[in-house]
């Protein structure tokens, strides 16, 4: 049997294979575990009637479904091959790491021995991860409280490269904001034409490369390409747009 690397990577890679938003709900998914409390697997605890688990916390509902399949399915293939050896948190760790290299971002290394929560509580996350319609200031403030300066903030927010989001997260924002190009604006009001009928109506954070890890998303917001209202914050605001053009 291959190595438990390799069994994690190839479960991955065939994931990605056959459901290519996979890599960018992982990232997320991580994101979601890592901010509020640390990256304990805390995320992947289902509720139970007595308890309201962190994954259905308003601020997670919209996560997608992909990434908890990755990792059930991670971790029952390393089950048969070291059980009770791998962590959920190394496994999700690891799995995002992989899934950013696939789309080209820069390998890095994964400390593992990482040990899984016993515990979730949707109150414990409350107001430690970012909103789509958040201030820029409150931005700032919500990521310095986890030790994030104002430039790895910005490089954080990079993440909106690859991936999409619902139209109820930006929608509202179309037609009052005047940062967004016209033509953009106009293209977001057509794909989001359909909803709140289809509230699974979406858009790609980054229209030029959207499955694909490049600095294109900095380069996007002086042309009024980005798509929720704190993605224009970033270029607006003095404080940020010095490291939104370093980065581009």
């Amino acid at each position: 049997m291959a190595p438990p690397p390799l069994l994690l990577l190839e479960t991955v890679t065939n994931k990605q294979i056959n459901n290519p938003t996979t890599a960018a709900g992982t990232l997320r998914l991580l994101f979601h575990d890592c901010l509020p409390n640390g990256c304990e697997a805390s995320i992947l605890i289902s509720s139970t009637p007595f308890n309201k688990a962190e994954r259905d916390a308003d601020v997670n509902l919209s996560l997608p479904g992909d990434p908890f399949d990755l990792i059930v399915r991670a971790k029952t293939t390393l089950g048969l091959s070291c059980p009770n050896t791998v962590s959920c948190s190394d496994i999700l760790a690891v799995a995002a790491r992989d899934l950013f290299v696939m789309l080209g971002g820069p390998y890095y290394n994964v400390f593992l021995g990482k040990k899984d929560s016993r515990s979730s509580q949707a109150s414990s996350i409350e107001g430690k991860l970012p909103k789509p319609n958040m201030k820029m200031s409150q931005i700032i403030d919500l990521f310095a409280a986890s030790g994030f300066n104002v430039q790895e903030t910005v490089a954080l927010s990079g993440e909106h490269t690859i991936g999409f989001s619902h139209c109820i997260e930006f929608s509202s924002n179309i037609a009052n904001d005047t940062h967004y190009n016209p033509r953009f604006a106009q293209a977001l009001k057509q794909a989001c034409s359909g909803y709140p009928k289809n509230p699974t109506s979406s858009a790609f954070n980054d229209i030029m490369s959207p499955n694909k890890f490049d600095n294109l998303y900095y380069q996007n917001l002086p042309k009024g390409l980005g798509l929720l209202e704190s993605d224009h914050a970033l270029y607006n605001d003095p404080r940020i747009k010095p490291f939104v053009d370093l980065y581009a």
